[in-house]
């Protein structure tokens, strides 16, 4: 089956503090979406890969990939005013309506190529491939009164991407009006009534988010 990468950074990343966005920031002596698009593009040599990115930042990417010599094939989409916008917007972008596709933040650029090809060959069998990780702490629910009930973390799971589906299924979840409850695209299909498959993710694949990040994914990557 014909395999396509979402990868999808069209925020701003106000939280880290800079004047550039998260997902150009260097790590490892290069901005972090390049790293992003390089793990999958080993993972999958065919694979088309779909760069959801602020249409205002097209001419600063393109400099980028020039000033870094970036040569790994990827297409540009627009994205929206939300995650399930610019999902949607990578989505009708896909060259090819059968197949697979992986969901992926952008800035996650330390995911193993052994969980990409886990999502893709699940999502194969049975529509869907969320990576998870297990909980390490205790786990509390604190209500509306301020008071909290510990929770058994065995049956609680981490949700991570890649989200990996049918492309014909996921197209199809795409179609409804986006609701508060989409926090990410499993909440989508689960909408249609589908069941989502889980697979096991890796903990290292963070989401690149606060400065602190940066300083642990230098770490990783020193290793």
């Amino acid at each position: 089956m014909r395999k396509a990468a979402i990868l999808v950074a069209g925020g701003k990343g106000t939280r880290m503090g800079r004047d550039v966005s998260k997902q150009y920031l260097p790590i490892g002596g290069k901005p972090v979406l390049m790293h992003t698009l390089e793990v999958f593009a080993a993972s999958q040599p065919d694979i088309f890969q779909l760069l959801v990115l602020p249409a205002d930042d097209f001419s600063f990417w393109k400099e980028l990939c020039l000033r870094y010599d970036f040569s790994i094939p990827h297409q540009l989409v627009a994205g929206g005013d939300s995650r399930f916008q610019s999902v949607k917007n990578g989505l009708d972008n896909l060259p090819f309506e059968e197949g697979l596709v992986a969901i992926h933040d952008g800035v996650r650029p330390f995911v193993k190529k052994d969980v990409i090809l886990e999502s893709f060959a699940e999502a194969e069998k049975s529509g869907s491939a969320i990576a998870v990780v297990d909980l390490k702490d205790s786990l509390r629910k604190v209500g509306e009164d301020g008071k909290s009930t510990f929770q058994e973390r065995q049956y609680f799971r981490l949700v991570q991407t890649p989200q990996t589906f049918q492309i014909g299924k996921i197209r199809q979840a795409f179609q409804v009006a986006e609701m508060p409850q989409f926090t990410d695209d499993a909440t989508v299909y689960e909408y249609q009534g589908w069941q989502v498959t889980l697979i096991p993710g890796n903990p290292e694949n963070i989401k690149i988010t606060t400065p602190e990040d940066l300083e642990y994914a230098e770490f990783l990557l020193s290793r």
